[in-house]
C-alpha cells in the first residue's frame, strides 16, 4: 500500500470514546423504557445492571480479539479466523439479520412517538412516510446528511443532562417517590429474577455499536492498547448512563403500569418533568436522532448487500449493480425499504427482541473465538491465561445464552427460522459443505460505493 493512501494515526483515547458513545446514541435508553419497565415490574435499572455485566464480559472478549485481528468485520471476522469459515458465515448471516432490522426499529419508533403526539394521524402513515423519505435520501446519496451527527448527539446529551437535573429537582420537591434513594428499582419483592433477565435480554439493543470503535483502528495511535480500552470505557460509561437515567425515571414515575402507551413512555415522562416545552424538546431530539440512525443504517445494509452481490454471495445481476445517475445501490435500498415495512405488523418489543437475538448470538461466538484463538490455537496455558481465555469467555457465554433464552418465544422462533434459512443457503453455496463458503464483506464503506466508477 502506498504511503499516501494510508490513514493518518491521529486519534487518542478520548475522541475514540466519544465516537463510541455517539454511535450508541444516548437517548436509546427510552426506546424500550416502558416495555422493559412493565416487563420487569419496575426493575428496569436492575435489568440494565445485568445487561451491563454481560456486556463488560463481551467488551473484554472484543478487546482481546481486536488485538489479534485488527480488521473490519467484527464478530464475523473473529469467528472466521478463530473457528472456521463455515461458522464465520453463520455469524455473518446473524449479523446481517441485525443490519436488516436496525432501520425498521427506527421507523417503528418514529411512528409510535409521532402518533402519541399527533393521535389523529395513524402510526402506519408516519412509518410509511419516514421510509419513503429515507429511501429517497439514500437513493440520491447520503452525503446530504453528512456532518450533522455531532449536532444531533449534542442535542441528546443536553436532554439527558436536563432530564437528570429536572428529575433530581422533582424528587427533592416530594414528587414521584419523593426520595433520591430507593432499592425498589433494583429489587422488587413482588418481582422475579426471570423477569429481570427477560428485560435484560431486550436491553442488549441499547448496547449495539459499543464495538464500533474497532473501525477506527487504522486511525488510532497505538491502536492495540487504545481500542480495547475504548471498548471497555464506552461500554461502562454508556451502561452507567442508562442505569442512572432509568433509575431516576423509575423514581419520578414509579407507577410503571400507568403509561398510556408503554412504547412511548419517554414522551410521558418528559411531559411530566418539564411540561410541553421539555416534551417537545425530547420529541424533536429523539425523532431527528431516529431519522439520522435510520438513514445511516439503511445505507449500511444496502451497501453490505451490494458487496455481497459484487462478490457473488448473492446474485450479482440483482444485488451487485449501482444506479448510474447517483452511483447508489438503488435496488438494494428498495429491498431494505420493503423489509422495513414489516414495522407495520411487528410490535416494538418483537423487533427489539429480534435484534437482540442476533446481537447475543454474535456476542456468544466472540467469546468462543477468544477461547479457540488464544487457548486452543496459540496454546496460552498459564494460570493467568486460564482465567483470561477460558474462565472469562465461559462466563460470557453463559450470560449471553441465559439472556438469549430469555427472549420472547416469537422472537426466538423468528431467529431460529433465520438461522435455518442460512443453513440451507450455506449448503447450497458450498455444495453440501464440499467447498469453502465465500467471504462476506462487512467493511464496505459508503464513500467506496458512491465513488465506484
Amino acid at each position: 500500500m502506498k504511503a499516501d493512501t494510508e490513514f493518518r494515526k491521529v486519534l487518542t483515547l478520548f475522541p475514540v470514546v466519544l465516537f463510541g458513545l455517539a454511535y450508541m446514541v444516548p437517548l436509546t435508553v427510552f426506546t424500550t423504557y416502558g416495555i422493559v419497565s412493565q416487563l420487569t415490574e419496575g426493575m428496569l435499572p436492575m435489568a440494565y445492571v445485568v445487561t451491563l455485566l454481560t456486556m463488560l464480559f463481551t467488551a473484554f472478549s472484543y478487546g482481546r480479539m481486536v488485538k489479534a485481528f485488527p480488521y473490519s468485520g467484527s464478530a464475523y471476522t473473529y469467528a472466521q479466523r478463530s473457528l472456521n469459515s463455515h461458522v464465520g458465515f453463520f455469524v455473518g448471516w446473524v449479523l446481517l439479520l441485525d443490519y436488516m432490522f436496525l432501520p425498521m426499529i427506527n421507523y417503528l419508533i418514529i411512528g409510535i412517538y409521532l402518533h402519541a403526539e399527533f393521535p389523529a394521524v395513524p402510526v402506519w402513515i408516519w412509518i410509511i412516510l419516514s421510509i419513503v423519505i429515507v429511501t429517497i435520501v439514500n437513493v440520491r446519496g447520503i452525503k446530504v446528511v453528512a456532518g450533522v451527527n455531532l449536532t444531533l448527539i449534542s442535542f441528546q446529551m443536553i436532554f439527558v443532562a436536563l432530564f437528570i437535573i429536572l428529575s433530581v429537582k422533582s424528587l427533592l420537591g416530594g414528587e414521584g417517590s419523593g426520595t433520591l434513594f430507593s432499592s425498589l428499582p433494583f429489587f422488587n419483592p413482588e418481582g422475579s429474577t426471570s423477569l429481570v433477565f427477560a428485560g435484560a435480554a431486550i436491553l442488549c439493543l441499547s448496547f449495539l455499536g459499543f464495538d464500533a470503535v474497532t473501525t477506527l483502528s487504522e486511525e488510532t495511535i497505538n491502536a492495540k492498547k487504545t481500542i480495547p480500552k475504548a471498548i471497555f470505557l464506552v461500554t461502562i460509561i454508556g451502561g452507567l448512563l442508562f442505569i442512572i437515567v432509568s433509575y431516576l425515571g423509575q423514581l419520578v414515575f414509579p407507577n410503571y403500569m400507568s403509561f398510556k402507551d408503554p412504547d412511548s413512555a419517554g414522551l410521558e415522562i418528559a411531559g411530566f418533568l418539564g411540561g410541553n416545552l421539555f416534551k417537545s424538546f425530547f420529541l424533536a431530539a429523539y425523532i431527528i436522532g431516529c431519522f439520522a440512525s435510520a438513514t445511516s443504517s439503511h445505507a449500511s445494509v444496502s451497501r453490505i448487500l451490494y458487496a455481497m452481490g459484487r462478490d457473488t454471495i448473492l446474485p450479482k445481476k440483482v444485488f451487485g449493480n449501482l444506479y448510474s445517475k447517483y452511483r447508489t445501490p438503488v435496488f438494494n435500498i428498495i429491498i431494505v425499504s420493503v423489509v422495513a415495512l414489516l414495522a407495520l405488523f411487528f410490535s416494538l418489543e418483537t423487533v427489539s427482541s429480534f435484534i437482540s437475538f442476533g446481537a447475543l448470538s454474535a456476542f456468544t461466538f466472540v467469546h468462543i473465538s477468544v477461547f479457540a484463538h488464544f487457548y486452543v490455537r496459540s496454546r496460552k496455558r498459564t494460570f493467568k491465561d486460564l482465567i483470561l481465555y477460558v474462565l472469562v469467555p465461559f462466563i460470557g457465554v453463559i450470560l449471553c445464552i441465559w439472556l438469549w433464552t430469555s427472549l420472547s418465544k416469537f422472537a426466538f422462533m423468528l431467529g431460529i427460522s433465520w438461522l435455518t434459512i442460512g443453513l440451507i443457503y450455506l449448503m447450497y453455496l458450498t455444495r453440501m459443505f464440499k467447498k469453502q463458503p465465500p467471504k462476506i464483506s462487512f467493511e464496505e464503506s459508503i464513500d467506496d460505493v458512491e465513488n465506484t466508477p
